[in-house]
């Protein structure tokens, strides 16, 4: 579904988009990944092999998408697509209930989960327009921009980002359509990432995902879980398709979670 297109993923390097690029790959497409550490970079880029080249560099500098695109069409010849994995829970700084948020733990998790994307997005617009050919860009949402968790996952400067991707997503697809240039968005509920690891070593909340994602026997979801979504999107497959949400939340949205 992929063969003949060049991708750049931004996160590309673990978790949600090295799935993905495996995925891609097997697909018959050629990806720049983009990762934040020089070794998982050398060890995404040994693994996908031929079809791939690795950029290390941090989602938040203007320049990093910029040169992840310059790469990929200096080594693959074109630039088709660009996925946006990049993000993380800005706990650490400071993030958590509103009247416990701090203005770091605020701006740091703005920075990650909604600034690094907008400067992705742009870049990628950017070269579309300059190569005159459309293009398509997939972002990563998350439930918990439309759907809260009160009791186990109270982020709200996470929560404000990513349904701030949201509407940065629906913004720039309708402005951009008539390029030719498709933006969509994959909102995802709780899955295995490095981000998710203290979640899933949590009893009650590992309870609470039992009946808040019931598919599949109520359990986290997996990276390749999304990895058929975002080929769609990346493929022609899709191309009549912009300005969308789809959630991949085994079920999330519809759930109650009442604890068993």
């Amino acid at each position: 579904m992929l063969s003949n297109k060049s991708i750049v993923i931004i996160g590309g390097t673990t978790g949600l988009g090295l799935s993905a690029a495996r995925a891609f790959v097997r697909q018959q497409a050629k990806v720049v990944v983009v990762g934040r550490n020089p070794e998982s970079c050398k060890q995404a880029e040994a693994e996908l092999r031929n079809s791939s080249a690795a950029f290390a560099g941090d989602a938040s500098d203007p320049e990093t998408a910029e040169k992840a695109i310059a790469l990929c069409l200096e080594k693959f010849g074109s630039f088709d697509g660009l996925y946006h994995v990049a993000g993380g829970s800005g706990r650490k700084f400071g993030d958590g209930p509103l009247h416990e948020l701090t203005l770091e733990g605020w701006n740091k998790t703005m920075e990650m989960n909604l600034t690094s994307l907008m400067l992705s997005n742009q870049a990628a617009v950017r070269k579309f327009l300059e190569l005159g050919k459309g293009g398509t860009i997939l972002n990563m949402g998350s439930v918990l921009g439309f759907s809260p968790s009160p009791q186990f996952f109270v982020t709200h400067a996470y929560a404000a980002a990513k349904s701030a991707v949201t509407g940065f997503t629906k913004s720039i697809a309708a402005y951009y359509a008539g390029d030719n240039i498709r933006v969509n968005l994959l909102a995802p509920a709780l899955v295995e990432t490095p981000m998710s690891l203290r979640a899933a070593g949590d009893e009650k909340i590992m309870d609470f995902i039992k009946t808040k994602q019931p598919l599949d026997g109520g359990r986290i979801g997996r990276p390749e879980d999304l990895d058929a979504a975002a080929v769609f999107f990346m493929s022609d497959a899709s191309g009549f398709t912009t300005g969308q949400t789809l959630y991949v939340d085994g079920g999330w949205e519809v759930s109650e979670g009442q604890l068993r």
